[in-house]
């Protein structure tokens, strides 16, 4: 992992700890160095797609791996809360009052959240290089209450790498969840720098 907090130095990540320090030592800059210098576009992308997919019953929201705010900012007047794993980002966006409340959790861990309690989780950014992986599902469906809208975006190369379709194949055929289907999308609008052509799979489906 790089000594600085940069998007290569996330890509290079290798387990909790390295996540939870990257952040510690990224929350004050992140947006300022990363969502506005690298044009960073999929929170606004995963927000669209919510937004076109939403149902009026699709509440409460959990935007799940919400860093510094940024899918809050683009979905603006969507109550939600948050969920991270870094406290540091959860009080930057805690600061913004962009969530009705933010909750400290690992995904990869049972989150401190009781069984069919969200109608509608989005992500942007946790599903990628050196973050997570689709083992992270089963939990995530356990939050979601019975006909919950998920739009999970993915990094594209991640998903491939790392069996997020084998994943979501198990699921519906245990009937867990509906057949996804997927929106492409740019993780970046600036064409300036060696991550710009980067895609992501916003992944869309609902539990059974």
């Amino acid at each position: 992992m790089s000594d600085k907090p940069d998007v290569n130095a996330a890509y290079a990540l290798n387990g909790v700890e390295d996540v939870r320090a990257l952040y510690r030592d990224w929350a004050k800059t992140y947006d300022a160095d990363f969502v506005e210098a690298m044009g960073y576009v999929y929170p606004q992308e995963v927000a669209r797609v919510f937004a076109e997919r939403r149902a009026a019953e699709d509440a409460p929201v959990l935007d799940i791996g919400c860093g510094s705010g940024a899918v809050a900012e683009a979905a603006a007047g969507v109550e939600m809360d948050g969920l991270d794993l870094s406290p540091e980002m959860l009080r930057i966006a805690g600061a913004k009052g962009l969530y009705r409340r933010t909750i400290e959790g690992n995904l990869l861990a049972r989150l401190p959240i009781p069984d069919a309690t969200y109608g509608a989780l989005l992500s942007a950014g946790t599903f990628t290089h050196g973050h997570v992986g689709p083992e992270a599902m089963d939990e995530i469906v356990r939050i979601a209450k019975p006909g919950a809208l998920f739009v999970l975006g993915i990094n594209g190369a991640h998903f491939e790498e790392h069996g997020f379709g084998t994943a979501f194949t198990r699921l519906a055929e245990e009937k867990r969840i509906t057949t996804p289907d997927y929106v492409d999308c740019p993780v970046y609008a600036d064409g300036s720098h060696d991550h710009a052509d980067v895609r992501a799979l916003v992944t869309v489906f609902r539990k059974t």
